[in-house]
């Protein structure tokens, strides 16, 4: 229910962008720390589990069946992940503009 007493939003104003741009870029950290953290955890398990990641699965060491098989899927997961979130924040961000231009209309007594 759009709120009658706030100012209708616009969409063109550095305010509106500046708050779009950092939703943005929260999102973009957010994915971008989790591929940070899948690039950077196989060397680690390499380094501190050796015999773990060298068992075989499905005639591959887990090593190579992670970086082969596994790596690029949840690539794609976060990629797809982050554009469905940008939608999603532009799509709030559209919304909660025509809500405060709606806001004015309400209060007419016609």
């Amino acid at each position: 229910m759009p709120n009658p007493n706030r100012p209708p939003k616009d969409i063109h104003s550095e305010a509106f962008l500046r708050e779009l741009m950092r939703r943005q870029l929260r999102l973009s950290a957010a994915c971008g720390a989790t591929f940070l953290l899948a690039l950077l955890a196989l060397p680690l398990l390499n380094y501190w589990f050796p015999e773990f990641m060298s068992r075989r699965v499905a005639g591959f060491t887990l090593s190579w069946l992670i970086l082969g098989v596994v790596f690029f899927p949840f690539v794609w997961l976060i990629a797809w992940t982050f554009i469905r979130q940008s939608i999603s924040l532009e799509d709030a961000e559209v919304r909660e503009a025509l809500e405060g231009d709606a806001a004015p209309d309400s209060r007419r007594s016609d």
